[in-house]
């Protein structure tokens, strides 16, 4: 049953499931708006009851559909009961818009008491049988799955623990590179004596050569300048070079670099072709640029006097 008023473009309407119903069972009450959607219409507020011995059991969140004409229906729901057996009357619902009041048309239900009650017995009987509760099967899956996840992860954090033990095991048992404890040019040096007694160039090899040179560079760089330039491309190395350079004053330095990478690239890439000059060149400029940018002694004497004291703690 559905009863309705209409104001402008805001419809409001409400209907009962059933107007009839045994004394404690439930029914439901519908209260809908039809408005268009930038509109606003306040629902009626209710407590815990309805009217008088009518009851609201349960009151849903207001739920919202979009009409194909542009328009919107605002719906919410009632679960009502009561236990007294009588013919309600119950009134207008009062929605407000835009300061206005608007009413739904009255309803009825009519509640029965479908039992004879005898007055002249003392005993209380119950209206209903007991109704044995079910199993809530999905609540106890869902304890079970959560006791599973917590023993899950704590299985995951005991072997991530364990791995973190056994790596910083084994990096305290690897043995320190020599090369780390003596100078960087001291090695890059040594590397260059090695490529330029090779001369593997004259063989043929100008990628192998090349990248053993870029490499060695690179490596110096690395741990002269604490730039990462074995991870990094050409011009990212040269980016990262100039301003430590240019503070330096020696942006012939920085051109030197910029020639050996750049041919180096090319060869390796690009399969250039190099003449035997421009690979002795690229030699020199090797040289060149780690002796020029060698650590001065007062800064080698800082640097054994922080690992000598870091020995000590």
């Amino acid at each position: 049953m559905t009863l309705t008023t209409i104001l402008l473009a805001v419809v409001v309407s409400a209907s009962i499931d059933s107007t009839s119903l045994w004394i404690g069972d439930q029914t439901r009450m519908h209260l809908s708006v039809t408005q268009d959607k930038q509109e606003y219409v306040e629902f009626p507020r209710y407590n815990n009851q309805l009217i008088g011995d009518i009851e609201i059991v349960e009151k849903s969140k207001l739920d919202t559909t979009r009409l194909s004409n542009g328009k919107i229906t605002v719906e919410q729901q009632l679960t009502l009961t009561s236990f007294k057996d009588s013919l309600f009357y119950i009134p207008e619902q009062a929605f407000v818009y835009n300061g206005d009041t608007l009413l739904s048309s009255p309803l009825s239900l009519n509640v029965i008491q479908p039992f004879v009650i005898d007055t002249a017995d003392n005993n209380i009987n119950d209206i209903k049988d007991i109704v044995k509760a079910p199993i809530w099967w999905w609540g106890i899956i869902r304890w079970i799955l959560l006791a599973l996840g917590i023993a899950a992860l704590g299985v995951g954090i005991y072997f991530l623990v364990r791995f973190l033990k056994r790596r910083l095991k084994k990096q305290k048992e690897e043995p320190v590179n020599p090369e780390l404890l003596r100078p960087a040019e001291e090695v890059a040096l040594e590397k260059l004596d090695k490529i330029k007694a090779e001369k593997i160039w004259q063989q043929g090899e100008t990628k192998r050569y090349f990248t053993e040179l870029t490499d060695v560079v690179r490596e110096y760089i690395s741990r002269r300048f604490n730039v990462t330039s074995t991870e990094k491309t050409s011009d990212e190395t040269l980016a990262e070079m100039r301003p430590i350079l240019r503070e330096a004053e020696r942006q012939d330095l920085h051109d030197d670099l910029k020639q050996m990478l750049s041919l180096a690239d090319l060869v390796k890439f690009a399969k250039w072709r190099t003449t035997p000059d421009e690979n002795e060149r690229s030699l020199v400029l090797a040289y060149r640029f780690v002796n020029e940018t060698t650590a001065k002694e007062e800064e080698k004497v800082e640097d054994k006097e922080e690992k000598d004291g870091n020995k000590v703690q």
